[in-house]
C-alpha cells in the first residue's frame, strides 16, 4: 500500500477500471466506517447510469457524474430510491465578447445584450430552476463575492433604449442598424456536441432577436473553437464555462497583460481582449494583498468594475449533481471542486 495521510489508504489501482481503498491504520482522527471503497471508473453516462440502477455503483460523484439533465429525469424516475442533491459550484457559463469587432466596442451594447437575455426563464425552462444565474465570473459562495456589483434583470425595454443610444437606432428587415448602415449581427460560437449549450444557444438567439440583434450560431469542435477563442479570430462571442478558483485573482481573463497575441505566442486567456487600468491595478492589487479585508476590497472592485464593462456576459453557474443512495449518510457536497470526499470518514451506511 502506498503512503497515506486520510482515513483511508490505496490499496489497489487498475488504470482505467478502478481504485480501492481501505481504512488507514496510522489515521488518528474519527475511524471510517467501511472496511473498502471501491472508486469505479465509468466514462459513458448512460453505462453510469445503468451500472448504478443495477447496484454495481452505490454513489455518483457530482464533479464528473450524471449531466443536470440526465439527473433530473432520474431524481423523476427513481427518486423513492435515491436522493439527488443539485449543489452549485464554481463553473460558471458565460459569453466572452470579441472587444476588436467593432460593434461591440461600446459597452452599452454588451449591457443591452445582457439585459435581454432572460437567464432566469432559460434556467427554468432547460434546467427545472436548478442552475442559478451568474452576476459575474465570482460564485455567491466564494468569500470573495461582491453583492454591490451591478447585476442586470431581464429588461427588453432597457436594452432597446441602450441600443439606440449606442447608435442602432435604425431597424431594417427587424435587425437594427447604426447611421453607417452596418447591421449589428454577430456570430455566437460555442463548442460542438453539447446538447444543452446548444439549446441555450438558440434561446439566446431567439432572445436578442426580439431587440433587433441578429445572431448567427456557429457550434465547432472543441478544438477548433478554443483554437479560434485564443487565437481572438472568433467572430464576437463565444459561449463556454470557466473554472474560478475559491479567492482566485481572476488575472488571467482580465488583465491587460494577459490577451493573447503573435507576439506573446498566444498566451493569456483574456480572448475578449479587455484593457482597463483600473482593472489592472486592482488585481495586481488584490495579488499582492495579504489582509482578507483589505483584498475583500480590491476584489469588489474587480467585480464592479466587470459588471459594469462586461467583457463577458455571464449565464449560469453549473450545478453538480450528487446522486446518494438513500441509506447512505454523511456525503456533504460542498460546491467546491473535486471534494466530494471530503469527511469521507463520515460516510455511513444506514439500512431502515
Amino acid at each position: 500500500p502506498a503512503l497515506a495521510f486520510g482515513p483511508y489508504r490505496l490499496v489497489e489501482i487498475v488504470p482505467g477500471s478502478r481504485v480501492a481503498l481501505e481504512p488507514n491504520p496510522t489515521w488518528t482522527g474519527e475511524k471510517p466506517h467501511f472496511k473498502r471503497i471501491t472508486v469505479r471508473i465509468i466514462e459513458n453516462t448512460a453505462a453510469l447510469e445503468a451500472n448504478l440502477l443495477s447496484g454495481s455503483v452505490d454513489y455518483v460523484l457530482g464533479e464528473l457524474g450524471l449531466s443536470l439533465d440526465q439527473a433530473i429525469a432520474f431524481e423523476k424516475r427513481h427518486g423513492a430510491r435515491y436522493n439527488v442533491v443539485y449543489k452549485p459550484a464554481l463553473i460558471w457559463e458565460h459569453i466572452d465578447v470579441n472587444l476588436s469587432n467593432p460593434l461591440l466596442a461600446d459597452r452599452r451594447v454588451r449591457q443591452a445584450m445582457l439585459l435581454a437575455i432572460d437567464r432566469k426563464a432559460i434556467s427554468e425552462k432547460l434546467f427545472e430552476g436548478k442552475q442559478p444565474v451568474a452576476h459575474g465570473g465570482i460564485s455567491e459562495l466564494d468569500p470573495m463575492f461582491s453583492p454591490a456589483a451591478r447585476q442586470y434583470a431581464y429588461d427588453p425595454a432597457a436594452a432597446r433604449k441602450l441600443l439606440d443610444e449606442a447608435g442602432f437606432a435604425t431597424m431594417r428587415n427587424n435587425v437594427r442598424q447604426n447611421a453607417a448602415g452596418e447591421r449589428l449581427s454577430v456570430e455566437l460560437g460555442t463548442t460542438a456536441g453539447n446538447r444543452v449549450r446548444e439549446l441555450v444557444a438558440q434561446v439566446i438567439q431567439s432572445q436578442l432577436r426580439q431587440v433587433g440583434i441578429e445572431v448567427r450560431i456557429n457550434a465547432e469542435p472543441p478544438r477548433v473553437f478554443f483554437e479560434a477563442m485564443n487565437r481572438r479570430s472568433y467572430g464576437g462571442l463565444g459561449m463556454y464555462a470557466w473554472v474560478q478558483r475559491p479567492q482566485g485573482v481572476p488575472r488571467s481573463s482580465l488583465h491587460s497583460k494577459e490577451i493573447p497575441t503573435a507576439e506573446n505566442g498566444w498566451s493569456g486567456q483574456n480572448y475578449s481582449g479587455y484593457a482597463n487600468p483600473q482593472m489592472d491595478k486592482a488585481l495586481d492589487d488584490a495579488e499582492r494583498e495579504l489582509d482578507f479585508d483589505r483584498r475583500r476590497a480590491y476584489f469588489a472592485e474587480i467585480q464592479r468594475l466587470a459588471a459594469d464593462d462586461l467583457p463577458a456576459l455571464p449565464l449560469f453557474f453549473r450545478v453538480d449533481p450528487f446522486v446518494i443512495p438513500k441509506p447512505l449518510k454523511g456525503v456533504t457536497p460542498t460546491g467546491t471542486l473535486n471534494s466530494s470526499t471530503l469527511w469521507i470518514e463520515r460516510w455511513r451506511w444506514e439500512t431502515p
